[in-house]
């Protein structure tokens, strides 16, 4: 296999009339560039940041067997890839210079390519952070719920979604995927998220939902103020969300957990979440 057999556009449609098969061809697995894409083509390709997103398949004899996506500023992700296909991208991009913030995949490939980026580059790979993909199997309520109500979230909830977006993305350690203005609009324009609020009326969590993109809809993101934790007001909240995923007919519906919270991840089990696959997410750092 030679790093020629990679093909990288800046064109999304041109990436999707090549690889949209392929995604489609295993949907819980390829979830990320499924919704990423499809954010893209509707709300256009500065919905993650203001340079130009990158996309790339390896195609060999005629065939898909991988792709990835970029949206600067966040890192590269990767569908499967073994070892000589993780070398041979990491030394295709390497020799077009273009540095890589890092990158994530499932736990081998990220291992893989984060191994062969320091070769071809001379960057250092840190583990970031571990992450487990689930799919809801039977839906598990749990018994008793909290005192309250589950609401969709709406215009006048507006601050209070930029303000859990953001703190939301600083617990997880992560940069905002969108302005938090725009994530909110969009999430209310499409009614997604869901707030758990108590019986006077005060939001104590929320649960967000993807798109439904070939068949799969993905939970995300799911927060509780660290003060309001322990009481039962996410899983309560994820409930809500993953019953009216099931409602609008999807067939996988996903959750990414930190495998570094026992608690989330036991959460998500009792609810009725069953482990696929697990996932890293490794940091570059350059010689100065």
């Amino acid at each position: 296999m030679r790093p020629d057999d990679w093909h990288l556009t800046e064109d999304l449609d041109c990436f999707l009339a090549r690889a949209e098969d392929f995604l489609h061809s295993r949907p819980v697995l390829h979830t990320l560039p499924l919704t990423v894409t499809e954010t893209l083509r509707i709300r256009g390709l500065d919905a993650y940041g203001t340079e130009a997103p990158t996309f790339g398949w390896l195609e060999w004899a005629g065939e898909v067997r991988a792709a990835f996506f970029r949206t600067p500023p966040h890192r590269l992700h990767l569908t499967l890839l073994t070892l000589e296909e993780a070398d041979t991208l990491a030394a295709h991009l390497a020799g077009l210079g273009r540095p890589l913030p890092g990158v994530s995949a499932d736990h081998d490939t990220a291992t893989a390519f984060a191994e062969a980026w320091q070769r071809h580059s001379g960057a250092t790979p840190t583990l970031h952070a571990r992450q487990r993909l689930y799919r809801l199997g039977t839906l598990t309520p749990p018994e008793p719920l909290p005192e309250g109500r589950a609401r969709v979230a709406s215009e006048r909830d507006r601050e209070q979604l930029m303000l859990w977006y953001r703190e939301f993305a600083a617990a997880i350690g992560e940069l905002a995927s969108a302005d938090a203005d725009s994530w909110a609009d969009t999430r209310i324009a499409y009614r997604r998220v869901t707030f758990w609020e108590t019986p006077d009326g005060i939001p104590v969590s929320m649960a967000g939902v993807g798109p439904m993109v070939a068949g799969q809809i993905r939970v995300a993101p799911v927060y509780t103020p660290a003060h309001l934790r322990g009481r039962g007001y996410a899983g309560a909240a994820t409930v809500e969300v993953s019953q009216a995923a099931l409602a609008t007919g999807a067939a996988h519906v996903l959750l990414f957990a930190d495998l570094t919270n026992p608690t989330s991840n036991g959460l998500y089990q009792r609810l009725g979440y069953r482990p696929v696959t697990d996932f890293a997410v490794h940091d570059f750092e350059y010689p100065t």
